[in-house]
Order: structure tokens, then sequence, then C-alpha cells
């Protein structure tokens, strides 16, 4: 038999709580209900954020922290009361669906690595003992680095000096039917393999059929670290005998800042991984070993988290700061309900600060002419024409022409002139498009190329000097009898 998930694949995330400001739960939900994330794992069972996740819908894994495994792994009863108080008292208003027992025990706690089956075992009991079951799915999360020779995929095992726990704990997941939780981290499986992982594999990148991974032994092709580590799991699994237990990623991600020595820890590098990996998990492709299973991930994180030790990259890894304020645009389109408009419900197109005043300008000039957006409320007296200069104008036409686009791809960047902002630029009664849900209906066809030249965007423009509104709305009409 092979390896099978019940469900449809989801996207969640992590929510880390090691901030020096971190949000009150109903402002934390409240985010999640506005990105539309669906399923969160929680590091602990905090009681204030199950009651604010009640009556949302919104899928909760809750921990036993690694603090309490001992005492729970020792006592039957002990289990039956962490039950009776984290889950018993929230469900079903609080929708949770899984119970992650400590994480990556091994590797972290090993000290406690002869009661973690023993934990697992008496939670279930606690679990059925409530008749919950079966909507209650119970795993502990390991690291990926108890996979040993985890390339070519089809040579994986585990480490064997772990089998005494290994073998018993899949025994268990196979008879109640839940899953092996996997933390997978490229980010470090990159930066550990002294230059031999190339960047683009690490971050999910396209690449040519001749840089793809080929395993020699099932002569299967990896794009990709994370689909090449699922299936080492697989295989490690296999190796012991179990091959109907599914993978789940109970962490995953890539942070957007690090130390001197940490250069690929960059906003760029975060969002390609992550936005990557949203559409590698909800396309459903799954793995090269099992191409019909996908693999449900949690990202890592929510937040940065300042208060982490260690290197900068640590506090690092958050699709937010503590305000709710997102640390970059994930490039989502057609992702479907997830974050579906990037990682914020106002996302704005302005002009770039110390940008070439004639680029600018013919921006400017084609977005108000060929690019159709209505330039109208840029004129004197009107509710944008102050504050009168090029950037200013320029930002409202260029937010309007993004909107007006759907906010597609490359529709933000007039010859690199232009960058997308989570900053409400409307001031006063200047409302942008996007400003508190006021949208711009998309325009059909095609957004026209401005890959061409500035100058010869807007041929026969006189660039002589700053140009206020009203000479922007001539040379608006008149490009209009010269391109429309």
């Amino acid at each position: 038999s092979a390896a099978t998930a019940d469900d449809a694949p989801f996207i969640g995330v992590n929510i880390g709580t090691d901030l020096s400001d971190m949000p009150n739960p109903t402002q934390v939900v409240a985010l999640l209900k506005a990105q539309r994330i669906r399923h969160v794992r929680l590091y602990d069972a905090d009681r204030a954020m199950l009651l604010a996740l009640a009556n949302t819908g919104i899928e909760v894994m809750v921990s036993v922290p690694n603090d309490q495994l001992l005492s729970v792994g020792q006592s039957n009863s002990t289990a039956a009361n962490w039950i009776s108080h984290n889950v018993v008292a929230h469900f079903p208003e609080t929708n949770i669906t899984a119970i992650s027992v400590g994480s990556e025990v091994l590797t972290t706690l090993p000290n406690a690595a002869p009661v973690l089956v023993n934990a697992l075992k008496f939670i279930h009991s606690a679990l059925v003992a409530s008749n919950l079951d079966r909507q209650i799915k119970v795993s502990t999360p390991f690291s990926s680095s108890i996979i040993l020779d985890s390339f070519p995929p089809s040579q994986a095992f585990f480490n064997r000096s772990l089998n005494s726990v290994l073998v018993p704990m899949l025994n268990f997941l196979q008879s109640t039917g839940s899953y092996l939780m996997l933390n997978i981290y490229p980010y470090y499986d990159y930066m550990q393999s002294n230059g031999v992982i190339p960047l683009d594999y690490a971050l999910f990148k396209p690449l040519p059929p001749n840089k793809e991974a080929v395993d020699s032994n099932t002569l299967l092709h990896y794009t990709n670290v994370f689909d090449s580590m699922v299936d080492a799991a697989y295989f490690a699994m296999s190796f012991l005998n179990f091959t109907n237990i599914p993978v789940v990623v109970t962490e995953s991600g890539w942070p957007s800042k690090g130390d001197a020595n940490e250069p690929d820890a960059t906003v760029d590098n975060a969002n390609a991984f992550n936005s990557n990996l949203i559409r590698h998990v909800l396309n459903k492709t799954g793995t090269p070993k099992h191409p019909a299973i996908a693999v449900s991930t949690y990202i890592y994180e929510l937040y940065n988290e300042d208060l982490k030790s260690g290197p900068l990259s640590e506090k690092n890894w958050g699709l937010f700061d503590e305000n709710g304020k997102p640390i970059y645009i994930l490039h989502l389109t057609g992702s479907g309900e997830l974050l579906a408009n990037g990682t914020t419900n106002q996302i704005f197109c302005t002009a770039r600060d110390g940008v070439d005043q004639k680029m600018l300008q013919a921006a400017l000039d084609w977005a108000c002419g060929p690019g159709k957006v209505d330039c109208s409320p840029l004129l004197q007296g009107e509710d944008c024409y102050e504050p009168d200069n090029v950037a200013a104008h320029a930002s409202y036409a260029f937010n309007a022409y993004y909107h007006q686009m759907g906010m597609a791809s490359g529709t933000c960047n007039f010859n690199g002139v232009a960058a997308i902002t989570t900053t409400d630029p409307s001031h006063g009664s200047c409302l942008f498009s996007g400003s508190g849900g006021r949208n711009v209906t998309s325009l059909n066809g095609t957004a026209p190329s401005m890959n061409s030249t500035a100058t010869n965007s807007s041929p026969g423009i006189d660039y002589g000097g700053s140009l206020t509104s009203i000479h922007s709305v001539i040379k608006f009409l008149i490009l209009s009898a010269v391109f429309l």
C-alpha cells in the first residue's frame, strides 16, 4: 500500500510568541481572518488564544510543550487532565484538529525520548475516552536531521540509533491513521551544503532539465530541496516497512534578514521561497515519489520574533511584524483564497524615491494616456491636485493603473520608477484606489507593455521643468489622439 492523504492540501501558519510586543489574541485572530488563513499551529494550548479562535472555523493544531512532555509521558492521568483542560474545554467551538506532542524531541530533548511514545499513546487514549479520537490526530514533529543520507532520497534512512523510538512511534501513527510531522528547512540545507546545493534549487525556482537532481536508483527528477526531503522521509519509513503514513510539514520557511555571514537571508529570497512553497503545495502536484499526494505545510511563521536568541536570522522568519504589517508582499497570483491579495488587504503602487524626474514624468504621461487612467482628479482644484509635483501625481496615476489591471504581476513597474507599498498614500479627500476597500474594476485584455524606454513610450514630449497637472492632462489628450 502507498501513503494516502484524506483531505485537500492546505497551507497553515505557525504562531510563535517570542515578541516583546506580542499582539493580543483578538488581534492575532483578526489578522488570520483578514488574510484568510484557515490553519494554524500553536506551540502551546494558550486558553486566551483558543477562546479567540472559537467559532472562526480556523483549524487549530495545539501543542504539548517540551517542558510538559515528561509529566505527560509518565502519567496517563496527567495526559487526561491535559486533554480535559486544553482540548475538551474548547471543542467543538474551537476547531482543534491535531495535537503536536513535543517538538523535535529526539534532537533537542533526548532525555525525554524514552517517554515520547507513551506521551503519544496517553494523549490519544484521553481523546478516545472523550470520543474525540476521530476528529483529532496526534503526532510529534521531527527535525529532518534524523534522516541520514537524504540524497538520493531512495537511499535515505532514519538514524538507526533512534529506531527504538521511531518504530513504535510509526506503529502508533499507522494504527491511529495519523501522519508523520516533519520540519523541513531548505535554508539550512542550503547554508550547510558549502555550495553543493544551488540557491535556485532551495528556493523552488525553475531549473533547466540538466540542472535537476536525479535519483540514480529511481530516475526520479527533483527540482527543489523540499520535495527531496519529503521523499527521503517516505523512503526512510519504507525502509522500516511503513508505507501508508502521509507526511505533513509542520515547519518550513526562509528568513528575510540575517547577519553578515548570512547573505542569503533576504526579503527577496524569503518572498521567493514562501510564494513558491504556497503555490507548490496548493497546486496538488505532490512529490516525485508520490505525485498524487500533496504535502500540507505550515509556514514558519506568522510574526517576526525579536526575542529569539541566536543569529539575526532567527528573529526574522515572520510574514508580518508585531503590528500586522507585511514584511514583504507574497507573489500569490492564482493561489486561490489564501492571502489572495498578497499579504495585505491594502496594496498600493507609488513612485520610487530618488528616480529620474524625466522618466517619472514620461511614465505619468503614459499612464494618463495609453494606460487609460482617469487622471481628472489631478486637475487644479480637484481632490488630488495637491501636492502639485510630479512624484505625487505619478503615484496616483501608477496606483490607479495597477488596480485597474487587477494588481497583475508586472503592472507596477513603469520602467523601474514605481514600486509596491503597503502604506496607504491617500491624503485628505484624495483617496487612492484600494484604500479602505475602494477598488477599480479591472479592464479587459492584456496589460500594455512598459518595457520600452521612457522616452520611446511618450514620443515628442518636452521635459523642460516640472509640469503641473493641467499640463499632464493636456498631454493626456494629445497622447490619446496619437495612440488610441
